[in-house]
């Protein structure tokens, strides 16, 4: 089913092309076949969805900046971004480049489209994920365009727009969700097969709307706890409803047929410069998780080994220094592994179809933990432990781990058994960001809000003496909209990677905050 709604999708884009050409008609002389004006919202959408889980879920964004600023892996090989080095503003501007003239503006045509025709199944999701997206922008950059974003080309638009504050980003962010869940209740599908997420399915995206409204009402807790609270209990109370299980969250499955492959898998197949971030491995191997056989492989040479074989690489090493963990140190999981590689044969061929996940449902449950253990959202801290143990046994599910003997175990172990207070707080924070495994813009935000893990800090190597709080805005924006940058810069601050954006700015609000040197300047 995902090979036909995925490759048909550039099927369908040339075919609408082809119709605007007509050279039996004079009329039509005027007309690009190869720029059409419109294009059938499905095969849009289908286009939309699978660059968008490539771009912050995928192999450029996530796998080569993020991931290593939120230390799930580390750089054994040119380790320039693990330095910090090549996430200078030409390097990274890409994302944001792409991000707008890509899939945002095709999603704005969709759900321009859904509108005028009345279809709550069509515009809702296209907002949807489109407000997913403006989410990673806002939390990598901070103040974006936004209100006045994808606008150039219509009456009274600008090609220079404003850049919103972060505050405002997500007012709207949420007020969007917000009206997306009311008006998919109920709707008709309009999508169907041209939806690789859901299907189409209205009930499933307002799933989708509300836990993600209740992701981004958990970032805002230490600067504005009361719209935090606020929105919690809406989206956790919301008619629509929120994930309640695996079968709820938001992925995409690839069709692994060889032009449209899961993206890390695709990275893997050439590449063998990603280890275990020591960060990483040491919570892991410490807690016996069961999770380490998947998200870990075997070093190379076992005599160098830690504890079961595996062993993790310190983040931020010079290219010399990281050079030697390639043996020592080990690789990411083998699902992320096509089978054949250039440099061996890891992974399986069916590897190629695994999702990419927008969100999860173990995410959710750790949104609802938190809010339960700081009694929001109209939850209270007698239900923190049920929703933690939730988020746990759903990550481990998520990733084919459902001996129930073994989660009860790890469960009740020591140093997992959820223990409340503050300390249950970091629990939670420690295992969200576990669990946040390939999603790295997301595990990094939540380490900005907690501090946890606490043992996040720049390598030796790194070209500054923290963490980024954020990144550079790109190159190109410095040309083309230089007084959009002027005015972020002016309310934000200085363009750097230690400038706090808005949901930053309060850091020792965490009750899980630790200090300023552990947890940036």
């Amino acid at each position: 089913m995902n090979i036909t709604k995925i490759t048909c999708a550039a099927g369908l884009l040339l075919a609408a092309g082809a119709v605007g050409c007509n050279n039996d008609s004079l009329t039509n002389l005027n007309t690009n076949p190869n720029n059409p004006t419109s294009a059938p919202p499905g095969p849009v959408f289908t286009n939309s969805v699978r660059l968008a889980a490539s771009r912050f879920v995928g192999n450029g964004y996530d796998l080569r900046q993020t991931q290593f600023v939120a230390q799930h892996w580390a750089e054994a090989q040119y380790p320039d971004e693990d330095r910090y080095a090549r996430l200078d503003p030409a390097s990274t501007g890409g994302t944001w480049t792409a991000t707008y003239y890509s899939e945002l503006e095709d999603l704005q045509k969709v759900s321009a489209g859904g509108i005028l025709a009345k279809l709550p199944g069509t515009y809702g999701p296209a907002q949807v994920l489109q407000s997913w997206e403006y989410g990673y922008l806002t939390d990598t950059w901070g103040n974006i365009p936004y209100s006045e974003a994808l606008k150039g080309d219509s009456v009274g638009g600008s090609l220079t727009p404003k850049f919103d504050a972060q505050k405002d980003v997500y007012a709207g962010l949420l007020a969007t969700l917000t009206k997306d869940a009311a008006d998919m209740k109920g709707a008709a599908n309009s999508l169907g097969s041209a939806d690789p997420i859901y299907g189409g399915s209205t009930t499933a995206w307002g799933k989708f709307a509300n836990s993600l409204r209740a992701r981004l009402a958990m970032r805002l807790v230490n600067v504005d706890p009361a719209t935090a609270d606020a929105q919690l209990k809406a989206a956790l109370t919301d008619p629509a409803g929120v994930f309640a299980s695996n079968a709820d969250m938001a992925k995409l499955v690839w069709p692994g047929d060889g032009i449209y492959n899961n993206p890390m898998t695709d990275n893997f197949s050439t590449r063998d410069d990603h280890r275990v971030s020591k960060t990483l491995a040491n919570i892991l191997i410490a807690n016996n998780d069961p999770r380490t056989k998947v998200f870990m492989q075997p070093v190379a040479d076992s005599s160098l080994s830690g504890p079961g074989g595996y062993a993790g690489m310190p983040n931020g090493l010079s290219a010399s220094a990281a050079g030697t963990y390639l043996r020592t140190a080990s690789r990411p999981g083998s699902y992320l592994y096509p089978g054949a590689t250039t440099f061996g044969t890891l992974g399986s061929a069916a590897n190629k179809k695994n999702p990419s996940y927008y969100m999860t449902y173990a995410e959710l449950c750790f949104i609802q933990a938190e809010a339960a253990a700081r009694s929001m959202g109209g939850l209270t801290p007698a239900q923190a432990a049920g929703f933690y143990n939730a988020g746990i046994t759903a990550s481990m599910n998520q990733w084919g781990i459902t001996d129930a003997t073994a989660i009860s175990t790890y469960l009740a172990s020591a140093n997992v058994a959820y223990a409340g207070g503050t300390a249950g707080l970091t629990q939670i924070a420690v295992q969200k960001w576990i669990a946040l495994i390939d999603d790295g813009a997301q595990a990094w935000a939540e380490w900005r809000r907690t501090c946890q893990p606490s043992t996040i800090a720049p390598g030796p190597a790194a070209v500054v003496n923290f963490v980024p709080r954020r990144f550079y805005y790109p190159t190109t924006e410095y040309s083309i909209n230089p007084s959009g940058v002027a005015g972020a810069i002016a309310a934000q601050g200085v363009d750097n990677f230690g400038t706090r954006i808005y949901w930053d700015t309060k850091p020792a609000a965490a009750p899980t905050y630790v200090s300023a040197a552990a947890c940036g300047p």
